[in-house]
């Protein structure tokens, strides 16, 4: 008959709003159950990484501490007893060595601080690139030759001269050179690439045959305060606010920062600047200090 025709379709639609209303709950909660997950995971990552920090700030600061208040003492006790030691120079050495590498720390935090907060300013000038590879070179040259390391330089005699923050560039490119000493072993090759790019731009590239690092290594070492663990490296001192740094501060530049690697196979590290026509035309923006 016409009504139960009618109240059969009335029950299946009040079924079907039933099971649609049940559907949508479901996939709502659903919805909220990955998102806590989510939000889990990235709370317990980074407990993790504030966890490794603390530990490695740690160790990281009390070492150089404890050189300049041991070799201090022993100073003082020198200069009490009013005796002379052939030592009190090379342990005065020591506290130098000590305290700028407690300076460097405190530096590179400070750094990370003022990037990741926008207050960052960049102090530009015109520079030549070309001496600026060259400065940086003789710095890290008899670090590697004590390793029997090659340093090769292939600097392009057509790159430009740029407006950069020359004291930052340098920052990146010591970085990017100690890292390639750093992990090379004894008698590798590290290889230093400048080129300009068709837009008047240049790109540096280091390129080192150590000991590689897997995409998860990478993405971790590219974490502020990561460091990537392995029997090699974990001898080697260091905050984990190097690569980021150098990554911050190439983008500040308005370049990209990129990094290639294979575990056995070395690494390759580049950056590019922008050509001096278009660093001009953005010279007004935030983090930029004329």
């Amino acid at each position: 008959m016409p009504w139960q025709r009618h109240s059969a379709r009335s029950r299946r639609k009040s079924l079907l709003a039933d099971y649609s209303a049940n559907l949508g709950e479901l996939m709502s909660r659903r919805q909220s159950e990955a998102a806590l997950r989510s939000a889990k995971i990235e709370a317990d990552m980074a407990s993790r990484t504030k966890s490794e920090f603390l530990a490695n700030m740690s160790h990281e600061l009390r070492t150089p501490l404890n050189a300049i208040i041991g070799f201090s003492e022993f100073i003082q006790h020198i200069a009490a007893s009013g005796k002379t030691s052939d030592k009190t120079v090379e342990y005065a050495e020591h506290i130098s060595g000590a305290g700028r590498h407690l300076l460097n720390i405190i530096t590179d935090i400070l750094d990370i601080s003022k990037i990741e907060s926008g207050t960052f300013q960049l102090a530009r000038e015109e520079y030549d690139l070309r001496e600026l590879i060259d400065a940086c070179t003789v710095l890290v040259d008899p670090r590697m030759r004590e390793k029997h390391q090659m340093l090769e330089v292939k600097a392009d005699p057509a790159l430009p001269r740029m407006r950069i923050d020359v004291r930052r560039i340098k920052q990146v490119l010591i970085n990017l050179l100690s890292n390639a000493h750093k992990f090379t072993a004894e008698g590798g090759r590290i290889v230093l690439v400048a080129t300009r790019t068709p837009d008047g731009g240049a790109t540096i590239a280091v390129a080192d045959t150590g000991i590689g690092m897997t995409k998860e290594q990478i993405d971790y070492a590219m974490t502020p305060f990561g460091q990537v663990q392995s029997s090699y490296s974990r001898g080697h001192e260091g905050t984990g606010l190097g690569l980021p740094i150098a990554a911050a501060l190439t983008k500040l530049h308005g370049g990209e920062f990129h990094i290639h690697s294979e575990p056995g196979r070395g690494t390759t590290v580049f950056f590019t600047l922008p050509p001096v026509a278009a660093d001009r035309a953005g010279s007004h923006n935030r983090g930029e200090r004329q």
